[in-house]
């Protein structure tokens, strides 16, 4: 069967984004596939497409030279006690879990403008 392809390109430019979004989940169905971007070359097979990280932990890594201020953030943070604060200072490891991204790059900086050494995972 032949098909004109530029008159199925102006057949689908009069779509609404509804008509769209249907067609392509009409698709999807009958074919069982899912879309996908492929950014390598040739004949390499395509990489799966991740998911947006939503969630993130805010790791301490190193409290750095300055520990009383990081210890002032990491209590003002995480509403720990000043023992609290402070072993997790001279431990490291996560202060926050399954935060937004916005809240978890707040917090690094606070605390990298503290002097600590801070990742996000």
């Amino acid at each position: 069967m032949a098909y004109d392809k530029q008159a199925m390109i102006d057949q689908l430019g009069t779509l609404t984004i509804m008509e769209l979004a249907d067609l392509i989940d009409g698709l999807k169905e009958t074919w069982g596939v899912t879309a996908a971007v492929s950014m390598g070359g040739g004949g390499a097979a395509a990489a799966p497409v991740a998911e947006e990280k939503t969630e993130f932990d805010v790791v301490l890594v190193s409290a750095g030279a300055s520990k009383i201020n990081v210890i002032k953030e990491i209590r003002a943070i995480t509403g720990l006690g000043l023992k609290e604060a402070k072993d997790m200072s001279e431990k490291g490891g996560a202060l926050k879990e399954g935060i937004s991204k916005d809240e978890a790059e707040k917090f690094k900086a606070q605390l990298e403008a503290a002097g600590a050494t801070v990742e996000l995972k």
